[in-house]
């Protein structure tokens, strides 16, 4: 499949913040997109969730502009957000002629919350429904609040982006809040990247206008230790009530920006991505071993994880189903995967990228993110580095991916 460049221009302002543009005139639409660099690792371990909840007091207004959502309903506008483990990123999909609401909407924030004790016991309340709906009242929640702790033994990733535990939101009070703004949502500190129709030569000056006078700030270094190498597995059995058993196995990986990553992101297609892939025939299909199977990565930008994931069928325990699931990943450490499986793999994940890129706010978060990793082609690299990968390649990457004392498993069921 051929593909183009996509081309932008990028500068910064004065306070630091950085900005890139990506004209596409064929759309209807603009997306102003704001990453920031702070994620729930920007967190104390005593008082985790900040960021998640940042997430929601970010719509709940500044002075100037007391109701997000109905502000920019009023122009035609959408509006959400994301937060994960490194980042923080807020999107808005606006037609061509309004921009400038986004453009003033986003400086608003980034200058200044409505900081008052009401607003912050209301999205508290949000947050804390959000942790028990999610995390605690229903099946399979808290998987991940018992499997992150269990992956990692000192960094921040070992928890969930909602919070290591509900009583940490319940404590939050108005300077935790104040403190941990002013130390992480600056110019200095954030990437804008609007994707879409826009004349180039007025756009610059709109966000000269709408940022540039948006202070400096000092931001808060981060300071906490890297995750030490494993050397042995580790295990963890729970008792739940849900429908099906379930097993969940976590490797140990490598970092966004390496080669390994695009090597393990292809293994995962290969174990489970579609009805031709390995783990769904052989597990799924022929043996009757999971109802259900899949492998996905942490996309963190340092060391992650890779996750295989099963839904045991009735009668199958779960030692039997792990030396299952183990035996398929020996097949692809022990030979070379043949050059037909390997080039439908990258076939269908360059089709899968090219596909995201027909919604300009894919293009945005991609964008942003070549920024925040220092390397602005960043989004035109990633096809080409797929490309690059050999069946040798995926043998080695399997090799030392599924290293033994590299796996945390997790039983969950009855």
């Amino acid at each position: 499949m051929s593909y183009n460049s996509i081309k932008f221009e990028h500068f910064v302002l004065d306070n630091g913040l950085k900005v890139i543009l990506h004209q596409d005139n064929s759309s209807q639409l603009v997306t102003c997109n704001m990453l920031y660099n702070v994620g729930a690792k920007d967190e104390d371990p005593d008082c985790t969730g900040l960021a998640h909840l940042f997430e929601h007091l970010m719509f709940s207004g500044t002075k100037k502009i007391p109701n997000f959502d109905t502000f920019l309903e009023k122009v035609g506008a959408q509006n959400n957000a994301f937060t994960n483990n490194d980042i923080t990123n807020y999107y808005i999909t606006i037609p061509p002629n309004n921009l400038e609401y986004a453009l003033c909407a986003e400086s608003d924030r980034m200058l200044g919350l409505a900081f008052s004790k009401k607003s912050l016991e209301i999205q508290k309340s949000v947050v804390i429904e959000e942790f028990k709906q999610n995390y605690l009242n229903q099946p399979y929640g808290d998987i991940y609040l018992l499997l992150r702790p269990l992956s990692y033994a000192v960094h921040p990733y070992k928890w969930c982006t909602i919070g290591k535990d509900l009583s940490h939101i319940e404590q939050v009070n108005l300077s935790t809040v104040k403190d941990f703004f002013y130390s992480h949502y600056a110019p200095n500190n954030a990437i804008l990247v609007l994707a879409g129709n826009f004349d180039f030569k007025s756009v610059k000056q709109k966000v000269n206008k709408w940022f540039g006078k948006i202070p400096f700030r000092e931001i808060k270094s981060r300071n906490y230790m890297p995750e030490p190498i494993s050397i042995k597995k580790k295990h963890l059995c729970v008792k739940r009530d849900v429908p099906s058993n379930c097993i969940i196995m976590a490797f140990h990986m490598s970092e966004r920006v390496s080669e390994s990553f695009y090597c393990a992101n292809i293994i995962s297609r290969i174990l489970s991505k579609g009805f031709s892939s390995r783990l769904y025939q052989s597990l799924v299909v022929k043996e009757k071993v999971f109802s259900k199977i899949d492998t996905f990565l942490g996309e963190d930008l340092e060391p992650s994880l890779f996750y295989i994931k099963g839904l045991l069928c009735d009668g199958v325990n779960y030692d039997f189903a792990e030396k299952k699931i183990q035996a398929e990943l020996d097949l692809l450490c022990q030979s070379e995967i043949s050059d037909l499986e390997l080039s439908g793999a990258l076939r269908k994940n360059q089709s899968t990228i090219l596909f995201s890129y027909v919604d300009n706010s894919c293009k945005a978060i991609d964008l942003a993110m070549g920024g925040l990793l220092g390397d602005y082609n960043f989004i035109n690299k990633q096809i080409s580095i797929y490309n690059s990968i050999t069946s040798s390649k995926i043998k080695s990457e399997a090799i030392n991916l599924f290293d033994d004392k590299n796996c945390r498993t997790l039983y969950y069921g009855k």
